[in-house]
């Protein structure tokens, strides 16, 4: 569902992965003489230079990868303790140089730390506010209701005032061809190319009173009196109509879910700046 305005990878899940698929792969380790003792289930997962890695951190490396379909598994904990164990070695080096201490090194933690937080509150409120598929369906029957069951090819000369629409009509009438004026006069830089052709579409995506002198035309007729819409002044001519080919639920309920979950995003972020007092 659109650019989306809100990004809900966590930030520590767009390293992960790719730090991952880079750790080489071992060949197994031949059995040794004596068994080394497994590590605690419960303590750290590595020490590196007297600092403790906790396992919740690895923990949560593994949960941000099964959600994004990577199975857990021993060999995805393995390379999770390497990739851990990398990073601390990469932030002692930095600690050590100073490299941690600079500007745009604390500036770049802030914002991370921001976008995660918010992130977080937004997984929470979707959580507490789910689309299901009730919502899904609503939704679907709604835009299926509002689409209506006929589609509509229409063609039209767009101008600035009644008189120039009026001016139109007349050389049509003399018998100049419709799309020849098209060509020359309409202000539509969209449609004027194609001769004021509008391609195929539902009367919801026009203007309204466009939409309502469209409807009544007769295949094949245009209007006889300029329309008047927000845009200007309009003659219509009328090419075709189908009926709708509506998709089914099945095939649309990811997009309508995504539209749905988006606009629950964006009311949430309207009632907290209305709250707000923004300067």
């Amino acid at each position: 569902m659109t650019r989306r305005i809100f990004a809900f990878a966590l930030l520590p899940l767009l390293g992960c992965g790719h730090a991952i698929a880079q750790l080489p792969t071992k060949e197994p380790a031949k059995p040794a003489a004596k068994e080394a003792a497994k590590p605690s289930a419960t303590g750290p997962i590595a020490t590196v230079n007297g600092v403790q890695i906790p396992r919740q951190r690895a923990d949560v490396f593994v949960r941000l990868q099964a959600a994004r379909g990577v199975q857990d598994s021993d060999q995805l904990r393995g390379q999770v303790r390497e990739l851990l164990i990398n990073n601390e070695l990469l932030v002692q080096e930095a600690n050590r140089s100073g490299l941690a201490k600079k500007a745009e090194v604390q500036q770049q933690i802030d914002l991370n730390r921001l976008e995660i937080i918010a992130n977080s509150v937004i997984a929470e409120h979707l959580r507490a506010n789910p689309v299901g598929d009730a919502d899904v369906m609503k939704e679907y029957e709604r835009a299926k209701a509002s689409t209506g069951d006929r589609e509509y090819r229409a063609r039209h000369i767009l101008v600035a005032s009644e008189d120039d629409a009026k001016g139109v009509l007349a050389d049509l009438k003399k018998g100049t061809k419709f799309d020849e004026i098209a060509q020359k006069r309409s202000l539509d830089e969209g449609s004027r190319p194609k001769g004021g052709d509008l391609d195929w579409n539902v009367p919801g995506n026009f203007d309204k009173a466009f939409a309502d002198a469209m409807v009544k035309l007769e295949k094949g007729k245009m209007t006889d009196a300029p329309v008047r819409s927000r845009f200007g002044f309009h003659v219509i001519q009328l090419d075709d109509v189908r009926a709708v080919s509506f998709p089914a639920p099945a095939q649309v309920r990811q997009q309508i879910q995504q539209r749905l979950v988006e606009q629950k995003i964006q009311a949430m972020v309207r009632d907290l700046r209305a709250k707000a007092r923004i300067e």
